[in-house]
């Protein structure tokens, strides 16, 4: 059997993806980006997400990943999605939101977009 290659999940959950800006097309505004954690939205949104956490100049942003685009993903590969890189599709994603300033405290990313985020990151 063929080993896949992975974004591993070593070192503590909250540097999986490193602090980072946004700069907001529209006004030029700075965002500050820190990643904090990851968990199942199911038990706790009742919503069929993976939930990610980060904090935008200090502020909680939540980013719930459609499960169904895990699911795909599985199907099209034969493995599952890491969490490192389930929170680098959820960093991508932040940053296309911050860049047209469509700031929120929750998003729900669609399956079609994470599977957009998925193939634009690159994740085989």
């Amino acid at each position: 059997m063929t080993s896949l290659p992975v974004l591993a999940n070593s070192g503590a959950m909250s540097t999986f993806v490193g602090a980072f800006e946004v700069t907001s097309k529209l006004t030029g505004t700075v965002f500050q980006c820190r990643f904090s954690h990851m968990w199942n939205g199911i038990a706790t949104r009742h919503a069929d997400t993976i939930d990610t956490k980060f904090f935008v100049n200090g502020k909680a942003i939540v980013l719930g990943l459609a499960h169904k685009a895990f699911v795909k993903f599985r199907e099209r590969t034969g493995r599952d999605l890491s969490d490192r890189e389930a929170s680098f599709i959820a960093a991508d994603f932040l940053s296309e939101c911050l860049e047209e300033e469509d700031e929120r405290q929750l998003y729900d990313v669609s399956e079609a977009d994470v599977l957009r985020l998925i193939d634009q990151i690159g994740i085989k």
